[in-house]
């Protein structure tokens, strides 16, 4: 777990670099992470990040089908970040007045204190979360915070017994339309151990949808180099088994309770993006690996699925 807690900390740091190049705008990762001294690879910055995350793609891709949900549901909704680490999103939302009714994130107990501590010691992230608040006195503990408008959990995926008891004691309604979202989540855990969260997911609310970012086409020889650099710093990537292709990770989802599923890689969600930002920000920094950076975005995806029993 060490190695895999030890991902959150690559992640932020390379979106730190990338907000202060310009890739896009988030006034709150400075509060999470210190200014990385390294310059990271062009092709890092605009596709993903090797191991865990990604980052203008990815955030934009997520981002888009985040708010989609959001529109349809006119914000009457629960999203719960599933491995959140140091993401920022619930300030972002509140700032652009996109709150759902809850947002949840959840991750180990060590990444959440220090979250915690963060938040508590730096008033442009404390003030936002009492601003939204309303009703009963906010509570905080070293591994929880809870508000009437975010929450943040300290729990082990694996366990979705243990993760849905945490989950409820925080006022999660599974009557309420509910967006789930693991990034660079699933893969470190065994197949097994990830059918049971998606299962207990699309068995729990009526009406979900599941967003799913991590690698794909891992077979092949440039996907078997990944594995081998991440074997290298003790990173296990435990279903990785499940990531060999775009319909094995389709197929994932719909076989665990999950009515329609879609999954398209990074490279197609860079073509999606609006030319003028694209342009904009392959201006920023030269980049002469080009190759390498259509492999880097071929070998992650964006999965979504969805369980609608009210026909949203």
């Amino acid at each position: 777990d060490e190695a895999v807690r030890g991902t959150c900390e690559d992640a932020s740091v390379c979106k730190r670099f990338a907000v202060s190049v310009g890739y896009w705008k988030d006034p709150y990762i400075q509060y999470f992470v210190r200014q990385a001294k390294e310059r990271k690879a062009p092709e890092i910055n605009r596709g993903k990040f090797v191991c865990v995350a990604g980052y203008y793609a990815r955030v934009h891709g997520v981002s888009y089908l985040i708010k989609a949900f959001l529109e349809k549901t006119e914000c009457n909704c629960q999203i719960v970040n599933l491995g959140a680490g140091m993401d920022t999103l619930f300030w972002r939302l509140k700032d652009e007045n996109l709150l759902p009714r809850k947002y949840f994130e959840v991750d180990f107990p060590m990444i959440v204190a220090r979250k915690i501590h963060n938040i508590k010691s730096k008033p442009p992230l404390s003030k936002p979360i009492m601003e939204s608040h309303s009703g009963d006195s906010l509570l905080i503990d070293s591994h929880s915070l809870d508000s009437s408008r975010y929450s943040i959990v300290g729990a082990d995926l694996r366990f979705s017994s243990d993760l849905e008891e945490k989950l409820k004691k925080h006022s999660l309604d599974v009557h309420l339309p509910t967006l789930l979202v693991a990034e660079c989540v699933l893969v470190y855990m065994t197949p097994q151990q990830s059918a049971n969260l998606l299962k207990w997911a699309a068995s729990t609310f009526p009406v979900a949808m599941v967003i799913n970012y991590e690698q794909v086409n891992m077979r092949d020889r440039f996907g078997q180099i990944m594995i081998e650099n991440l074997q290298r710093r003790q990173c296990n990537l435990a279903g990785v088994e499940l990531c060999s292709s775009l319909e094995s990770q389709r197929e994932r989802l719909l076989l665990n309770g999950w009515e329609n599923a879609r999954a398209i890689d990074m490279m197609k969600v860079y073509s999606f993006l609006p030319q003028a930002d694209v342009k904009r920000i392959e201006a920023l920094e030269f980049l002469d690996e080009k190759e390498l950076f259509e492999q880097l975005m071929q070998h992650y995806c964006i999965c979504w699925a969805s369980k609608d029993s009210s026909n949203l």
